[in-house]
């Protein structure tokens, strides 16, 4: 017969293991990550403070909004007469200009809709000629697709592509 001490100790020892694995294990490993997230923070602390890091991150920024800016006061004018001879060069036809869609703006953007006309290889260099030139903005979305030219001529169809500029008020 197993006296009851042993018994007693045996209880002890099987509901110190049971509360270790149920309460203190998370406890701990909480505990630890807490201190080394702490430590995360005063290296991370640092960096903040440091003036040049601060400025270039600041000029970056710049450079990324001066992007999407525009003058949106001229932009249906001298901005449009670029994209137009960007698309001149390229024997690509700009097509449309709708009128401005309240739609479109908000308190910090505007979108502006413009429709090309051309071959594809040509349309397609004109998107990436106005991708890459600052200041009119950048092009949010781009659509192809076809319609029928006239009703007199037979299956001519036109390839139109419809570009969503974005740019910053």
């Amino acid at each position: 017969m197993l006296k009851k001490e042993y018994l007693l100790v045996a209880g002890s020892i099987l509901l110190l293991i049971v509360s270790y694995q149920l309460a203190f294990k998370r406890t701990i490993e909480a505990w630890q990550l807490h201190g080394r997230l702490q430590k995360e923070l005063a290296q991370a602390n640092g960096a903040v403070n440091q003036p040049a890091y601060l400025e270039r991150k600041s000029h970056n920024l710049d450079q990324i909004i001066s992007l999407y800016k525009t003058d949106t006061t001229i932009f249906r004018s001298n901005t449009i007469s670029a994209i137009a001879s960007i698309a001149e060069k390229e024997n690509v036809k700009l097509s449309e200009v709708p009128t401005q869609d309240p739609i479109y703006h908000n308190d910090t953007f505007i979108i502006q809709k413009l429709d090309f006309e051309g071959d594809y290889f040509a349309l397609a260099k004109v998107f990436n000629l106005l991708q890459s030139t600052k200041n009119i903005g950048v092009p949010r979305s781009v659509i192809f697709r076809t319609v029928k030219a006239k009703a007199s001529e037979e299956d001519s169809k036109k390839l139109i592509m419809e570009i969503y500029f974005e740019t910053v008020k």
